[in-house]
């Protein structure tokens, strides 16, 4: 019987803010506001925990969840839940839901899984989320996304996406960074070795363009608050205090 995983990738070290996954929000750690929204996941059959670091395990087991230890040397999230999708030969579907995301929607999720089971041709399926007037689409941190007729992903990128040369016709969409993968499509783009572009923009997402494989897209209401930044962190626990999450 083939199943669904829901694997979050938690690594300690981080160059902007250290420790992340650990940093409590009204006495629960960030990897566990993730975990608890993932668990929400109906069509998930099993969500997991894939970490290097012995605190995060420790933490993660203290408030129940699956978790495994990978190696300390990989270079991306995607090699770390191979690792751990390679224990698990029954995980057909898995879903690399990011462990900095503690406001993800668990409708969001249901819909990546919903793409990369019924289409036959997407290797991946993500989210895009419609760019707001109050959004800076300069910002290399927002990434973005064109994408054709059928959905699929053309391109992603940091800077803006397309360039206007008629203004007021283009529609900017961004990426929300949770994929969805079919078993054989993540052990094949995880083999290939990294494009020029993938490396010039690093975006692990188009090593998987660059070797024709095709990622389906959906578009969703969602604004996501990821957790990269001292900054962000900060609006993360205000929403918690005023309890609009």
């Amino acid at each position: 019987m083939s199943k669904t995983a829901i694997i979050i990738p938690a690594r300690y070290n981080s160059k902007r803010l250290q420790g992340k996954p650990l940093i409590k929000v009204c006495d629960k750690p960030i990897i566990q506001w993730v975990w608890e929204r993932a668990m929400q996941v109906k069509s998930a059959d099993i969500v997991i925990i894939a970490t290097d670091n012995q605190e995060i395990y420790d933490s993660a087991k203290s408030f129940g969840a699956n978790v495994e230890m990978t190696s300390e040397n990989h270079k991306c999230g995607s090699d770390r839940i191979v690792e751990v999708a390679q224990k698990y030969p029954e995980i057909s579907y898995i879903i690399n839901l990011q462990g900095d995301e503690p406001m993800i929607n668990p409708d969001c999720v249901e819909e990546v899984i919903k793409q990369i089971k019924e289409d036959n041709n997407a290797d991946i399926s993500t989210l895009l989320s419609p760019i707001g007037e109050d959004e800076d689409l300069e910002d290399p941190n927002m990434v973005k996304c064109v994408r054709d007729i059928n959905g699929y992903a053309m391109y992603f990128s940091r800077s803006k996406i397309p360039y206007e040369r008629n203004y007021n016709i283009a529609k900017f969409y961004k990426h929300i960074g949770i994929y969805g993968y079919k078993r054989e499509s993540l052990f094949k783009m995880t083999q290939f070795p990294q494009p020029e572009i993938e490396q010039a923009e690093s975006l692990e997402q188009l090593r998987a363009l660059y070797n024709g494989m095709k990622i389906k897209t959906s578009i969703v209401n969602y604004k996501a608050i990821g957790i990269d930044t001292i900054e962000d962190l900060n609006a993360f626990k205000k929403l918690v205090e005023v309890k609009k999450f």
